[in-house]
């Protein structure tokens, strides 16, 4: 694919959702194509939301320098809590995936996520 305003500029994007960049006529009926002065000039096959879920770790892996497993009870709070802002609790199997990256049980990320539920409660109560 030639290198085209559009793409230099979309790219960063499609490849930190870890989608497919393809030419126009390999798009399917899901796909998203884009133009560029009313000339198709891509298209973007979205990732299904499980392999989203699994670039989202990898790239919180690559972020950190390490596997997630290895991230002190801190860091793995606060990682559990970037990832429900991302949704990646709404995904099927969600729950176990996080805890297999983060080398810790199912309980012990609902306990985060009940834990940030909680912290969310008290600031909305103090008017913060």
């Amino acid at each position: 694919m030639a290198e085209h305003p559009l793409v230099a500029a979309v790219k960063p994007l499609v490849d930190a959702m870890g989608a497919e960049l393809l030419v126009p006529g390999q798009a399917e009926a899901d796909d998203v194509v884009l133009s560029w002065e009313g000339e198709d000039v891509l298209a973007v096959r979205l990732p299904q939301l499980s392999e989203s879920l699994d670039h989202i770790l990898a790239a919180m892996e690559r972020r950190h320098g390490m596997p997630l497993a290895g991230l002190d009870r801190k860091a793995k709070q606060e990682a559990v809590r970037l990832l429900e802002a991302r949704g990646a609790f709404a995904v099927r199997h969600g729950v176990e995936t996080v805890a297999g990256a983060l080398g810790v049980s199912r309980f012990t990320v609902y306990n985060y996520l009940n834990r940030e539920t909680a912290l969310n409660r008290e600031k909305a109560a103090k008017g913060e």
